[in-house]
């Protein structure tokens, strides 16, 4: 068996976790502090589970800003394959040098011409790869993988499971050091027990009215503490509507910065009319909210 990649432990504690990603301006519970400390100290990847606009991605953000970590991320969708997640070569560099080749007066031997076309200055490195070569810290986001195909997950867990990748023409590479690993999923599909077994799970949701008032605070520090109130109560009262789109966390700060750019200091029936397009992005989802919180 190759010898395990290794991972430095980037927090000392849970407290450390706290204060870390609150400094990259991202405020954690006690859940999320606490599962983000064991997914690091115990070198596990950390699947985020939860409805779109929760902060989901915006953790994997702010660990790597607390860890001073380069952010690599690989965004799935349906169609995704292993020359996007994980390597191709270089098509058309290739058949450049070989035409050159051919064009030349020796002609060229097809066994160094066939090493050479294979090597490193033709691979494309993507997301997977290039999680695994880097020699620094590095947060390896794996974003929304329940838009992926099955197929995906395969790749996953063999990647996830050893981080070792072996490429035909050139060998295995070996991580010599373990990216920290975020897998995000909205759940609109069932992720593979398989793919589950190897990682910490962590369930998020929309965060009570008092944190999400301390977020917004935080993040937008000149809004005045009455109006933030005002703010919080009545995203809420929208993420209780049947909408096509509930308003996500960002979404609460965008209105926070539009209302402080506007100079509104109360959240009136007007300033909502006013604004409302910020959090709301399909007209039958502003039609219903002005229907239920009587703006018209």
């Amino acid at each position: 068996m190759p010898a395990q990649p290794l991972q430095s432990a980037q927090f000392a504690d849970v407290a450390d976790v706290t204060a870390r990603l609150s400094a990259a301006g991202y405020l954690p519970d006690a859940q999320i502090a606490t599962t983000v400390f064991l997914a690091d100290r115990l070198g596990k990847p950390l699947l985020v589970e939860g409805p779109a606009g929760v902060g989901k991605t915006e953790l994997a953000k702010a660990l790597a800003t607390a860890t001073s970590s380069e952010l690599i991320r690989l965004q799935c969708y349906e169609g995704l394959d292993e020359a996007r997640a994980l390597y191709e070569w270089n098509y058309k560099k290739q058949l450049l040098r070989i035409q050159a080749s051919q064009n030349s007066a020796d002609g060229g031997d097809w066994g160094d011409l066939h090493d050479d076309v294979f090597g490193e200055e033709f691979l494309l490195s993507r997301p997977l790869l290039t999680a695994i070569r880097r020699t620094g810290p590095t947060v390896l986001l794996i974003d929304e993988t329940d838009k992926a195909d099955v197929e995906v997950e395969g790749l996953l867990l063999e990647v996830l499971s050893d981080f070792q990748v072996t490429i035909p023409e050139i060998g295995t590479i070996v991580a010599t050091r373990r990216p920290l690993v975020v897998l995000t999923s909205n759940a609109t599909r069932e992720l593979s027990e398989a793919l589950k077994r190897r990682c910490l799970y962590l369930s998020l949701d929309y965060p009570s009215a008092e944190r999400e008032r301390e977020i917004v605070l935080s993040r937008v520090p000149d809004l005045a503490p009455a109006l933030a109130d005002q703010l919080v109560r009545t995203v809420r009262a929208l993420r209780a509507l049947e909408l096509k789109k509930s308003p996500s966390i960002s979404e609460t700060l965008d209105w926070a910065q539009t209302l402080l750019a506007l100079g509104f200091d109360t959240l009136d029936s007007d300033a909502v009319k006013a604004t409302l397009g910020v959090v709301l992005k399909h007209a039958s989802d502003q039609t219903r909210a002005a229907a239920e919180l009587r703006l018209n």
